[in-house]
């Protein structure tokens, strides 16, 4: 197991950080979880030096939109923002490969397309987080237990039932709208 050390956890906060006043109240919850879901998609890639920049930027902005744009079908602006911070960085020839991992995080059946990208290990990662390890991708349950300690659910959880509740009365035939087959 490589461990990622807390300052490069700080890759994500520096991304989220700015949008606490966005969030609000969910803030802490969607931190851990960008930072959970980068963690394990490290160590599921075993990704060093630019590899986990992009993970840190796909983990900071896969569901960003929800709040940016007040909205549970999140992809397109989550998608949108990420590619407006890579043009303001000079990072825009990362914007396809973090755009597909973005768009692919809810795919129920491995992404495959371009196998050199990340988007797979990135996908996986989410699951984990968001199945809280039942999906484990081969990761050690200690080591998931442990981030999950270190970087707690803060309701996020809680949070995504709530939104994916909300969703269910306005569109009863489309309650999931981020996910792929």
């Amino acid at each position: 197991m490589m461990q990622v050390k807390p300052e490069q956890v700080s890759m994500v906060d520096a991304l989220v950080d700015p949008w606490l006043r966005v969030i609000g109240r969910d803030f802490a919850g969607y931190r851990n979880h960008c930072r959970r879901v980068f963690i394990f998609a490290c160590e599921l890639a075993e990704a060093e030096g630019e590899s986990r920049q992009k993970f840190a930027i796909a983990a900071a902005y896969h569901d960003l939109g929800i709040w940016a744009d007040k909205t549970f079908d999140y992809l397109e602006p989550s998608k949108r923002l990420a590619r407006a911070y890579l043009d303001s960085t000079g990072k825009a020839e990362w914007a396809d490969e973090i755009a597909a991992m973005i768009d692919n995080h809810h795919k129920v059946t491995p992404w495959s397309c371009k196998p050199d990208w990340l988007v797979e290990p990135f996908r996986q990662a989410d699951w984990l987080d968001v199945s809280l390890g039942a999906r484990n991708f081969g990761l050690p349950r200690r080591f998931i237990l442990e981030i999950q300690r270190r970087y707690p659910n803060a309701g996020f959880h809680l949070t995504l039932a709530r939104l994916t509740f909300k969703r269910m009365k306005k569109h009863p035939k489309d309650p999931l709208p981020m996910m792929r087959w």
